[in-house]
């Protein structure tokens, strides 16, 4: 039994014992059926470990990578469906991971800015995966589509497997590396001196950082990749007052996106990851306006 569905196998029957309770006449199925439950728990893991990453890339000012990487993988995809490969999401890991390192190691040895060098990528692998689809793929198809905008629906079981397999490496990893990089963040010269591998540390980062946009990929899609990697850390850093609560209020804006967004989706018959992008935008509207409202009250 593969990884993904072990997973499944553990979560369905909880799925299945709260469905009952689940409004909405289309949105109960990703509480009952195995193809639904599939998208659901793909959906939970990605947000869950995309709101880990979002709050490191915040505090790094690193918002724009993810971005940046989503439309490499995009160009990685693309490669994969001319080829006629069986699972693209492995061609838009390795695509990714490749364009992570390059852009690191470009902005660590002061070969170019962080912000250049992600424009770069983000710009060029979007038009080499445009042109190669043009050319050998028979233009933007529904499958492209979903790439782009996502379809949680066309999570299949490898796909499970691979985003199951991604969010045990990042948890672990991040879990791992959380004090060197905090460390690294703050003060990065004194955490040099006091012997901390850094660099290393700061190449695992990136690599982790593509891994986990290539896991979001069909969730939300390509475009859309910033809606869950960013905007729920984003909406955080005005309730956190610290770092440890900056994560929980990230996993609970974040996971309030998504089952919001899937289930506004299902009922009106709209893409979820537009949704899912729209509902996060509408959250952080309404944190960051009643801060807003709030703010001189507090100085007062």
């Amino acid at each position: 039994m593969d990884i993904g569905e072990i997973v499944l196998a553990i979560i369905s029957p909880i799925l299945e014992f709260i469905s009952p309770i689940v409004p909405g006449e289309t949105f109960p199925y990703f509480f009952t059926m195995e193809l639904f439950q599939r998208a659901l728990v793909s959906a939970i893991l990605v947000t869950i470990i995309a709101g880990l990453m979002g709050s490191f890339l915040l505090i790094r000012n690193l918002a724009l990578i993810g971005d940046g990487l989503a439309h490499v993988s995009f160009g990685g995809v693309a490669v994969a469906i001319v080829l006629g490969a069986t699972s693209p999401l492995w061609y838009a890991l390795l695509f990714s991971t490749v364009a992570a390192i390059l852009i690191y190691e470009m902005q660590s040895r002061e070969l170019l800015t962080g912000d250049a060098s992600i424009a770069i990528f983000l710009t060029g692998m979007l038009a080499l995966g445009l042109v190669t689809l043009r050319i050998w793929g028979g233009g933007i198809t529904s499958d492209i589509h979903s790439y782009l905008f996502g379809n949680i629906l066309l999570i299949d079981s490898s796909s499970l497997n691979l985003i199951v397999l991604i969010s045990i490496v990042v948890i672990v990893c991040l879990a791992a590396i959380r004090p060197i990089l905090l460390a690294s963040t703050i003060d990065p010269l004194a955490a040099r001196v006091q012997g901390l591998p850094v660099r290393e540390v700061g190449l695992l980062f990136s690599i982790l950082t593509a891994a986990v946009v290539v896991s979001m990929v069909q969730v939300v899609g390509t475009l859309l990749v910033t809606a869950l990697l960013v905007t729920p850390a984003a909406t955080a850093q005005f309730i956190g007052r610290s770092f440890r609560s900056c994560l929980i209020w990230t996993q609970v804006f974040g996971l309030s996106s998504v089952l919001l967004g899937l289930y506004l989706s299902a009922e009106l018959d709209t893409g979820s990851g537009s949704m899912i992008a729209l509902v996060a935008a509408a959250i952080f509207a309404i944190v960051a306006t009643f801060q807003f409202v709030n703010k001189p009250n507090s100085q007062a």
